[in-house]
């Protein structure tokens, strides 16, 4: 364990404490001390003190090296003993304490070496003096090791035992912290995901309206005044429900958690659809509905907002790709699934569009956050779309 210096003065003053502390008792009550055989005779102060000091070197390093503090104070204690017979009682609390803190501070095998070297110290005391001197001796043996054996390795045990408890609690805290950082995270990239997904369908749509009736306006060159306010009321429209969609767009990125921002305007849905068929119309496509839906039914708002992507989408492609043809859309409930079909014809000599492909790859992605699938593709001079979404969503997507 690498300690500070604040910690290692610490220990320092720690020792001092012990020495004096120690001192006082051998200078008090001298004749308390552990000796070899009962009535021994106290040892001069000088080598009272001497042993004293050298278990409060071990004390020293307490925290940082305890197994060597250990060592150091039970050199001490042993010296005390084969010396002159006996110890002062300060170098024993040294001693034990040094136990106490060689059990808590070092790594569990060591903590373990340690517990098991003081039961066959203990053990092996209480045996011989079991053999030597009787079973009364024995019994006081095993006590007076109890308390300075037993009682600092049952204690420092207890106190690691408690110390990884707390450590193992405040691991999972960090880990919960942190999975749910990261849960927080991917929600945020995916808001930010499906927000650009909605950018690109409404101002791709709207945008290609405009050009397309811009065009349109520049090329006639003996339009009557009528017609041409219509086209320029239209692309007025689609400009300010551009910059109204890219406001809205823009305040929800700038947000912390655009999850939990307030949006400024609600989902757009089916109950919209006549102003998508009015701009598609104005862009010059020749659209025909049929709506087979039965009566009215609530469906979700997920459901309800991704259909009407999937038609902007689809008549923004129309428009873009095929632009003047003629397209038919049908819309209908079929076994808890709400359908929607759209077929246009492909124009031979249209000019090219350009675009990524990231408008169909995005209904995609819609339609299975929901559940459902969508199919796109030419089938034969047709173009066709087939949205299939299901009302209401299953169980384990999410909403």
């Amino acid at each position: 364990m690498r300690l500070s210096g604040r910690e290692r003065a610490q220990d320092a003053l720690r020792a001092v404490a012990y020495f004096v502390v120690g001192g006082l008792l051998l200078l008090v009550v001298p004749e308390v001390a552990v000796s070899v055989q009962p009535g021994q005779a106290t040892p001069p102060l000088w080598t009272g003190l001497a042993v004293l000091a050298a278990a409060c070197l071990g004390e020293t390093q307490r925290r940082e090296r305890p197994v060597l503090g250990l060592a150091v104070a039970c050199a001490a204690v042993l010296t005390g003993l084969l010396g002159s017979g006996s110890s002062p009682l300060g170098s024993v609390l040294v001693a034990g304490d040094m136990l106490y803190c060689a059990v808590l501070f070092s790594t569990k095998r060591t903590s373990q070496m340690v517990t098991g070297a003081s039961a066959v110290v203990a053990g092996g005391l209480g045996l011989a003096s079991l053999i030597s001197d009787g079973g009364r001796a024995a019994l006081l043996t095993v006590l007076n090791l109890g308390l300075v054996l037993a009682v600092p390795v049952l204690w420092g045990h207890e106190v690691r035992h408690h110390r990884e408890q707390a450590d193992a609690e405040r691991e999972r805290a960090e880990q919960a912290r942190r999975v749910a950082e990261l849960d927080r995270a991917a929600a945020v990239t995916a808001e930010r995901t499906r927000m650009a997904r909605d950018l690109h369908d409404v101002i791709a749509g709207q945008l290609s309206a405009i050009a397309i009736q811009s065009e349109a306006a520049l090329t006639m060159s003996d339009a009557d005044p009528a017609t041409l306010r219509r086209v320029l009321t239209s692309v007025r429209r689609n400009s300010v429900a551009s910059l109204a969609e890219m406001r809205t767009m823009i305040g929800l990125l700038r947000a912390d958690d655009p999850a939990e921002a307030e949006p400024l305007t609600s989902p757009a849905g089916l109950d919209r659809l006549d102003a998508l068929l009015d701009a598609g119309r104005a862009n010059g496509l020749r659209i025909d509905v049929d709506d087979r839906r039965s009566a009215p039914e609530p469906i979700p708002a997920a459901v309800d907002h991704t259909a009407y992507r999937i038609v902007q989408e689809s008549l923004t492609n129309a428009a873009k790709h095929a632009p003047g043809s003629s397209v038919r859309m049908t819309l209908l409930h079929h076994d808890g699934e709400l359908v929607i079909e759209l077929h246009n014809d492909l124009v031979a000599d249209a000019p090219p569009a350009g675009g990524t492909g990231t408008g169909l790859l995005g209904l995609g992605e819609r339609a299975s956050a929901v559940g459902g699938t969508v199919e796109a593709g030419a089938h034969g001079r047709t173009w066709s779309v087939r949205a299939a979404l299901p009302t209401p969503i299953p169980d384990g997507v999410p909403r």
